[in-house]
């Protein structure tokens, strides 16, 4: 199993873990190889329920993670009273995980994760170690506000907040339309515009166009809300077929998760 290796010079209170995976190491097959944490894709789900529990040892989990349902929005579910005692898949490759793309908790030995595939993984920590969250960001949950979101189910302020960006589609693969960017910009305070502006290139030859850059967005997004202290792990998920799970460049797919929680 492979997770990736947290650059140094990142600070992670004492207590917190956190870890995002990355595709090999696994039981899935083909399309879905081999680590596919997703029982939603399409794979075999007593494969996926496999690697969970691999990932579970391989991590020395205190408790089977809290999955979500993710659907691009902003809810973000209290794991200590929001969230369902059993979120399991059934027979029919269903799941009982609540819909919503961040989970937040104070509680020790409680799971928060998120699975991605080109989405922005965003972890939270208090800088004191008694908070702990997770956020799915995809371009319109980020523009919509799932950071903020996340940010405000904190007892501590945003100053004492560390958040930790993981792998996703880096700027050189990521294209979008002129409404991913004018949504954005609808959105970015007066003072940042510029900045803003800045996170979308224009693609030669092609009107309308732009690669936008994720997770320069996000940092925008965090330090205007008074976050810091911001890490990140850059490494393009679209560019590292043999690293990573990628939606945009193949579609049928697994998913990678990126977890966060107290001992």
């Amino acid at each position: 199993m492979t997770i990736c290796k947290l650059p140094g010079g990142w600070q992670v209170p004492a207590g917190v873990k956190l870890a995002f995976t990355e595709r090999s190491g696994g039981l899935s097959a083909a399309p879905y190889h081999s680590l596919n944490l997703g029982l939603h894709v399409g794979d075999d789900s007593a494969t996926v329920l496999q690697n969970r529990a691999l990932l579970g040892r391989e991590l020395l989990l205190p408790a089977e993670p809290a999955w979500l349902n993710q659907v691009h929005g902003t809810r973000v579910l209290h794991l200590e009273t929001e969230y369902p005692s059993a979120a399991v898949s059934d027979d029919q490759n269903l799941t009982t995980a609540p819909d919503a793309d961040a989970s937040y908790t104070a509680a020790a030995a409680k799971v928060c994760v998120v699975m991605t595939a080109d989405c922005l993984p965003v972890l939270f920590a208090s800088k004191a170690g008694d908070e702990v969250a997770a956020a799915h960001a995809g371009w319109r949950g980020l523009c919509d506000g799932v950071l903020e979101a996340t940010l405000s189910q904190f007892r501590a302020k945003p100053a004492d907040i560390i958040a930790y960006l993981g792998p996703a589609i880096g700027p050189e693969a990521f294209e979008v339309g002129a409404e991913v960017r004018d949504a954005f910009l609808a959105k970015a305070p007066a003072a940042d515009l510029a900045a803003f502006d800045a996170c979308f290139a224009a693609r030669d030859h092609l009107a309308h166009k732009y690669f936008a850059n994720l997770f320069e967005l996000a940092r925008l997004r965090l330090k205007a809300a008074g976050v810091q202290l911001i890490f990140a792990d850059e490494s393009c998920t679209f560019s590292h077929p043999e690293r990573f799970f990628s939606y945009r460049r193949e579609r049928v797919t697994g998913r990678m998760a990126s977890l966060i929680w107290r001992e």
